[in-house]
């Protein structure tokens, strides 16, 4: 058995980064930026107001009250086209740009118009005040977004202003999924006596899209080795074929011998882990020379679902470019916790908040791999290192967020 840190840097060291592909900006939501973006237009593109008000000459504001006289009007999406001279002014709103000749805007709160048309300025603006400056948010040609990036609401908006209508990202790396075993149904199929419902390949399947790649169900591969081998074909095209069961070595365990070339195309197959401990990684064959990475995950629903947090989140995260080191945090424990073997074990948890604001992790009482409720009322995985001596409730423990 090999450690899980080891298990999860092979397992990215053995996949591929995706190649860019261009999409429209109103498709980016949650993709990973191939390349950095450079603005093709200076925000504001011109001085303009800030406000409603006046736009006036600074100079014709020294002594307050001032009177000014209108001599046009000024709205976002048009301009005073004339020159404001000495003594005038100019109506003006939001957004739009400052007239020729002007430098000052006067809010409307402090000023009024009087009956003889002319405006009274009863408080005068500080210089530059109201006045958004050409180039306040950002200059043609400034890299604003950098490769990396995974695409947020705030990032398109700035990309929109950017005048950017396509964005290179990276592909969404393609995930087949094959559920393994003849005790499995779908969920709303008719199941037999002696089966159980298939929930390994819709929890993995979301786990996907969630973390930026696109699942390709497979179904359910029944315990022959030409069913397995002809569903696993299905997976050709795709970045990587996860399956789920099937993964350990009993005699209806078929991935080794069928997908595996017997073993030859299996990088490792057992990890010091619980739940997760038969855990596949390597090559598999499927025919006409083709072949695809294989990550085999374990049938036990739970032990499916840690994995995939463990292992395809960070797989999925190196293939799109991201950073894929899983990194722990770190709350007191709710109660005592007995020593761990030599597995590194991942408790089911509750967290929440004592009385001086610290995270608390209550692991649940009965850890049984087989409970998917449980794993559905956790917010995150306590981490028990290989080894790890028994510690007292309060002492600090690492955690995995689920949520």
């Amino acid at each position: 058995m090999i450690p899980v840190a080891e298990a999860r840097a092979r397992i990215v060291a053995g996949l591929p980064r995706m190649p860019a592909e261009t999409v429209a900006l109103t498709t980016a939501a949650g993709r990973v930026l191939a390349e950095d973006v450079a603005a093709r237009r200076t925000q504001p593109p011109f001085d303009v107001s800030a406000m409603d008000g006046w736009a006036c000459r600074q100079a014709d504001l020294g002594r307050i009250p001032a009177k000014l006289k209108p001599v046009g009007h000024a709205a976002a999406g048009g301009r005073h086209e004339g020159y404001v001279g000495p003594g005038e002014c100019v109506r003006i709103f939001t957004g739009a740009p400052l007239p020729v000749g002007t430098d000052a805007i006067v809010i409307q709160e402090d000023a009024d118009l009087g009956d003889d048309g002319l405006l009274t300025v009863r408080e005068a603006p500080k210089p530059g005040q109201w006045i958004r400056r050409a180039g306040l948010d950002f200059s043609e040609g400034q890299v604003l977004l950098q490769a990396g990036c995974r695409l947020g609401p705030a990032d398109l908006a700035l990309a929109a202003a950017m005048n950017v209508p396509w964005l290179a990202v990276r592909r969404k790396p393609r995930i087949a999924v094959l559920a393994t075993g003849d005790e499995l149904a779908r969920p709303g199929e008719p199941i037999g006596p002696n089966q159980i419902v298939s929930s390994n390949n819709i929890g993995l399947c979301a786990l996907i899209e969630m973390h930026g790649g696109s699942a390709v169900d497979l179904g359910i591969a029944r315990d022959t080795e030409a069913d397995l081998r002809a569903k696993a074909t299905a997976a050709a095209g795709c970045d990587l074929l996860l399956t789920l069961g099937g993964a350990s070595v009993g005699e209806h365990d078929l991935i080794h011998k069928v997908l595996g070339g017997g073993g030859t195309g299996i990088d490792f197959w057992r990890i010091a882990m619980r739940p997760g401990k038969p855990l596949m990684f390597g090559r598999a064959d499927l025919g006409d020379g083709q072949s695809i990475a294989l990550l085999g995950l374990p049938g036990n629903p739970v032990s499916a679902m840690v994995c995939g947090h463990n292992f395809l989140v960070p797989a999925l995260r190196a293939m799109l470019g991201l950073d894929w080191e899983v990194r722990f945090e770190t709350a007191l424990a709710a109660h005592d916790l007995p020593e761990n073997d030599r597995r590194e074990d991942y408790l089911r948890a509750r967290l929440s908040l004592n009385a001086t604001g610290q995270p608390v992790a209550d692991a649940f009482g009965k850890q049984d791999s087989s409970m998917l409720r449980l794993l559905s009322d956790a917010d995150v995985l306590i981490v028990r290192p290989p080894l790890a001596p028994a510690l007292k409730a309060g002492q600090p423990v690492p955690i995995l967020r689920l949520r």
